[in-house]
């Protein structure tokens, strides 16, 4: 291609708001007619768009690490009727507006199964936010402190997908835990939007870290309302009788007969 052409092109894409290395692109592109060439140059384009495009939703969902679903072994999970790996990987909880609570010991897989429907998400131009709760608590109330809570909150409100990870393992900042709730009774609110919240702490000790009787009655309400519980039994098998799995009994009873 002519220098003075190459110059040109470049300033064309910068008119146009198209990034400059199209223009080295199209020296390199092929095609035996002109519409052909213009086809094979902006489909490239819009393929390296789309890719950086994931890569950013990934990047801002802020993943401790990446797995895939080829690395998660579900043969110790225990899975409702209605939810299954293939129904996680298709992302139909979404779809139907159901959070997902994993509960289990640590290191079971409620982590690594959570990264891997949260990146399917991404890749599928679905955007995702992964906090460890303490840190998100954290971050809540350093905001309503120092008068930035809302700038954060709006850039909450742009994910369709929160993993909120460790759930319960500490106690938390009372302030930070309040606004943590009017959040996600937002987002109970919207059918948009749903939770995946993973930990090892019954319904029944909630209160312990939540701190407040009645705003902790109410947050198991609104995440059972519509969800999938899953369980992690691992090493644990009195996962069996713990009231979770007995709230996780009534949860299926309501909605079987819903279907009714």
């Amino acid at each position: 291609m002519p220098e003075d052409y190459h110059e040109e092109l470049i300033m064309f894409c910068k008119r146009l708001k198209i990034a400059s290395s199209m223009a080295d692109r199209a020296a390199t592109t092929e095609g035996e007619t002109h519409i052909e060439f213009l086809y094979n140059l902006l489909k490239r384009e819009i393929e390296l768009r789309d890719q950086a495009h994931i890569e950013n939703l990934i990047k801002d969902a802020k993943f401790p690490v990446q797995y895939t679903f080829d690395q998660f072994r579900s043969d110790e999970v225990e899975f409702p009727d209605d939810c299954s790996v293939a129904s996680l990987k298709s992302l139909e909880f979404l779809r139907n507006h159901k959070n997902v609570i994993m509960y289990g010991g640590t290191g079971t897989g409620k982590t690594m199964l959570s990264i891997c429907i949260g990146l399917t998400a991404c890749k599928r131009d679905i955007p995702v936010r992964f906090f460890r709760t303490a840190s998100l608590v954290n971050v809540l109330s350093s905001g309503m402190q120092s008068g930035r809570l809302e700038s954060f909150r709006n850039k909450l409100s742009k994910a369709s997908i929160f993993i909120l990870d460790e759930f319960g393992y500490v106690p938390y900042d009372r302030d930070g835990i309040n606004i943590l709730f009017d959040f996600l009774s937002e987002i109970s609110d919207d059918p948009t939007k749903v939770v995946i919240l993973n930990t090892n702490l019954e319904f029944s000790r909630w209160v312990n870290v939540l701190y407040d009787q009645k705003m902790t009655a109410a947050l198991i309400g609104r995440l059972t309302h519509h969800c999938h519980l899953i369980l992690f039994p691992g090493e644990n098998n009195r996962l069996k009788e713990s009231s979770i799995n007995m709230i996780y009994r009534n949860i299926a009873d309501r909605q079987e007969r819903m279907q009714r």
